[in-house]
C-alpha cells in the first residue's frame, strides 16, 4: 500500500495494487488463494469468511477456473475487496480512501482495460465486515496496467541491450521483449500455458501411470520446493513432468525470437520456481524474481507516477 496526498482536499488516498491471478491473489503484502464460495448462512468452519451484500464468503476456498474475461461473474470482485481488506488490516485501518491499481494480460489490455476498470467500480462504497470487524471502503479511482510489465516498471533504466521478459502465472504466460529499457509494443504476447498446464499434465500422468489422484497440495509442494514427503516413483514422475513443462516454455520462447547469445532473460510470476527447479539455464543471462508480489508492487508505482503526473495537468 502506498499514500498519496490528494493536493486539493488534501486527503490521504491509500494505493492499493491487486494482481488477480487465476491461482492466487496478490498484493503488496499479502497473497492468498484466488477461490471463494458463496453462503447465505455464515460457514462453520472456514476460516477467513467476508460478510458483504448480505451473503457470507469464504475466501480462499475452491479454485477459480481459467477464463479469459474475468468480469464474466462477480467473483474477482468479491475477491478484490478481500485484498483491499486485507491491506487494510495490515495498517490497521478501519475505513479508507481506496485508488485500486489492477492489471491484465499484454494482450489483453487494450481490449478489456474499460470494462475491467468498470467493473471495479461496480460498487464505490463497499461497507464489508471481515472475520466480525467493519471495513469502510471508499474506492475513488481504478487504474489498469500491462501484467508483467509492472514488476519491472520501477528498475527499467536497469535493462540494456535486449531482455525477453516472461510473466509466468497461473493461467498465462505473458511475454515482452524490452531493448535498452525500452518495451516494444509490436513483441508481446499472451499465451495460455501458466502453471496450471503443468498441475494437468501431473494430475494426467499420475492416472496414466499409477491410477492415482494425487491432492494439488503435494503437486504444488513438489512444484514449488522441488521435493516433498512421497515415494520416489511418485517423486520422479512429478519431477519429470515439470521438466518437460519447463522444456515448453523454453520453446515458445524460442518461437517468440528468444536467443541467450543476443539477450537476457527476466522470470517474474509464480511459475519461476518451475524454472529454478527444473530448468537449465546460465544463471549469467537469466533472473527470476522470486518476489510473488511483485507485480503487484509495480501496479502501486505505476499507479502512483500516474497521480503526481495528473497534478502538473
Amino acid at each position: 500500500m502506498l499514500n498519496y496526498t490528494n493536493p486539493i482536499t488534501h486527503q490521504i488516498i491509500r494505493i492499493i495494487g491487486v494482481d488477480h491471478g487465476f491461482g492466487n491473489i496478490k498484493t503488496a503484502n499479502t497473497c492468498f488463494r484466488a477461490g471463494v464460495v458463496g453462503y447465505e448462512k455464515e460457514p462453520t468452519f472456514a476460516e477467513d469468511v467476508m460478510l458483504y451484500d448480505h451473503l457470507y464468503y469464504s475466501i480462499g476456498e475452491g479454485h477459480k477456473e481459467f477464463c479469459a474475461d474475468k468480469m464474466t461473474d462477480r467473483d474477482y470482485f468479491i475477491l478484490t475487496l478481500a485484498a483491499i481488506v486485507k491491506e487494510m488490516r495490515n495498517e490497521n485501518l478501519r475505513s479508507a480512501q481506496i485508488h485500486l491499481a489492477a492489471g491484465l494480460p499484454l494482450t489483453w489490455v487494450s481490449e478489456q482495460k474499460e470494462r475491467f476498470r468498470n467493473y471495479l467500480l461496480q460498487q464505490k462504497d463497499p461497507v464489508v465486515e471481515y472475520n466480525d470487524a467493519l471495513y469502510f471502503i471508499h474506492i475513488v479511482g481504478v487504474d489498469v496496467f500491462p501484467q508483467g510489465f509492472a514488476a519491472i516498471a520501477e528498475r527499467l533504466p536497469e535493462f540494456t541491450g535486449t531482455t525477453m521478459l516472461c510473466d509466468i502465472g497461473n493461467g498465462t504466460m505473458n511475454i515482452m521483449t524490452i531493448t535498452n529499457g525500452k518495451p516494444n509494443a509490436q513483441k508481446c504476447f499472451t499465451e495460455k500455458y501458466g502453471t496450471h498446464q503443468c498441475f494437468l499434465a501431473v494430475r494426467e500422468e499420475m492416472l496414466r501411470k499409477f491410477g492415482s489422484v494425487v491432492d494439488d497440495d503435494i503437486i504444488e509442494d513438489v512444484l514449488r520446493n522441488g521435493k516433498t514427503d512421497i515415494s520416489d516413483r511418485y517423486l520422479s514422475v512429478i519431477r519429470e513432468t515439470a521438466k518437460q513443462y519447463v522444456a515448453g516454455i523454453m520453446r515458445r520462447l524460442r518461437e517468440h525470437e528468444y536467443n541467450p547469445e543476443l539477450m537476457k532473460l527476466y522470470i517474474v510470476g509464480g511459475g519461476g520456481c518451475l524454472i529454478s527447479n527444473f530448468g537449465d539455464f546460465d544463471p549469467n543471462r537469466v533472473t527470476i524474481n522470486n518476489d510473488i508480489c511483485a507485480t503487484a508492487k509495480g501496479y502501486e508505482f505505476l499507479a502512483g507516477l500516474r497521480l503526481k503526473k495528473a497534478e502538473t495537468k
